[in-house]
């Protein structure tokens, strides 16, 4: 009896160790990229990559930021209880703050001396560091069974770099340089990006909803739909773009009217004919979700079609329906991007114009805002679809 606990022991205490690895790898990720990848690049303006930075350059910041970096996301892995993952979501917040004041420290002591036009930029060292923190708060939060850990992640995030900003902690680096530059402008891009993507998908869900009652053409919509597609962007907003001159030499008293064949109406046509097929796909599997004995009972009951479409179809498909449409805004989103191409404005005005000056600053100004707005559209049409799929499971 005495070996065979000998052996159980040993066998937990294997087991425990395996366990244990993961969570040790965890709390060495963050300290190995930040001892081995450049935290900074210092350039003489913005238009080079400059010279890599190490984590050296953090001064007093480096050694509690390693602390933290280490102990965070080994408590949010290793946490069983609310207590020790608060503790894990406190350090990597406190870890993501002491980043943040010493990028920007460091950025400003870099800067001293340098010329007017000298940049301090983010290197992929920080970056990946503070998507890590990040990340350690997120599951920190989940952990803690907080609700919306995500939501409140990310507005925990925004509000600390938000008041680090506010305070000038932040100003040396080249990114906030770039903001303060085009605060004005980005404020107007993004309000036209939310336009053109809002429009675009209204527009393709009006488009999706009179195809939806031609019953007898779902093959011919199947497969405009989907041979949309295959075409490239750029050459569909060239297309388009055309066709709208050649509509327009036609009619002279189109463009009289003050109609182009530039800007926001051939954008919205052609980010619209993408969003076609998820839409398209999301009604037709909305209008299959009931099962045959459902529709039975519905016609024996005496149900007319419209009322079979809103009392047992679209409920039931809700979660369907709802899915198509994330897809969809997420796509509106991304392609809005493109509008700039047409001259219909939008963040990736910044975007092309970084490209065009070969600033990656400017290039992450117009780029940053549109994973975020992704982001948000797909978290909360997500929460949506859960929501749907709950109140009427199929």
């Amino acid at each position: 009896m005495a070996r065979a606990a000998g052996r159980g022991a040993m066998t937990m205490a294997v087991s425990g160790a395996r366990a244990a690895l993961p969570r040790l790898a965890a709390a060495l990720v963050l300290p190995l990229v930040l001892a081995s990848l450049p935290l900074l690049h210092l350039a003489p303006n913005r238009l080079v990559t400059g010279a890599p930075i190490s984590a050296a350059v953090l001064g007093p910041w480096l050694w509690p930021l390693l602390a933290l970096a280490a102990t965070g996301p080994a408590l949010v892995a290793s946490a069983r209880g609310r207590v020790g993952a608060g503790l894990g979501l406190l350090a990597c917040a406190g870890g993501l703050a002491l980043l943040l004041v010493g990028l920007g420290t460091g950025a400003s002591e870099l800067l001293a001396g340098q010329p007017p036009a000298a940049r301090a930029r983010l290197a992929a060292g920080a970056w990946l560091v503070g998507l890590g923190l990040g990340a350690g708060m997120v599951f920190g939060m989940r952990a803690s069974r907080l609700p919306a850990p995500g939501w409140l992640a990310a507005v925990a995030i925004l509000a600390l770099t938000a008041g680090l900003g506010a305070a000038g902690r932040l100003d040396a680096l080249s990114l906030t340089v770039e903001f303060h530059a085009r605060r004005d402008g980005l404020a107007r891009a993004i309000l036209d990006h939310l336009a053109l993507s809002g429009g675009a998908l209204i527009l393709a869900g009006l488009v999706t909803g009179a195809l939806g009652v031609w019953r007898r053409g779902r093959g011919a919509v199947d497969l405009l739909v989907g041979g949309v597609q295959v075409v490239p962007a750029v050459a569909l907003l060239g297309g388009l773009v055309a066709a709208a001159s050649a509509v327009l030499a036609l009619l002279p008293g189109l463009r009289a009217a003050g109609l182009s064949a530039l800007g926001a109406g051939p954008a919205l046509i052609g980010i619209a004919a993408y969003l076609l097929l998820p839409l398209w796909r999301g009604l037709q599997g909305a209008l299959r979700a009931p099962d045959p004995a459902a529709l039975d009972a519905a016609r024996a009951l005496g149900l007319t079609p419209r009322q079979t479409l809103t009392a047992l179809r679209l409920p039931l498909g809700a979660g369907l329906l709802i899915g198509g449409l994330r897809v969809a805004a997420v796509q509106a989103l991304g392609l809005a991007t493109l509008a700039q191409l047409v001259g219909a404005g939008g963040l990736g005005r910044l975007v092309f114009d970084g490209m065009a000056q070969f600033a990656p600053d400017l290039i992450l100004l117009g780029a940053l805002p549109v994973i975020a707005l992704s982001l948000a559209a797909e978290s909360a049409l997500a929460a949506l679809e859960a929501a749907a799929r709950r109140r009427w499971p199929a």
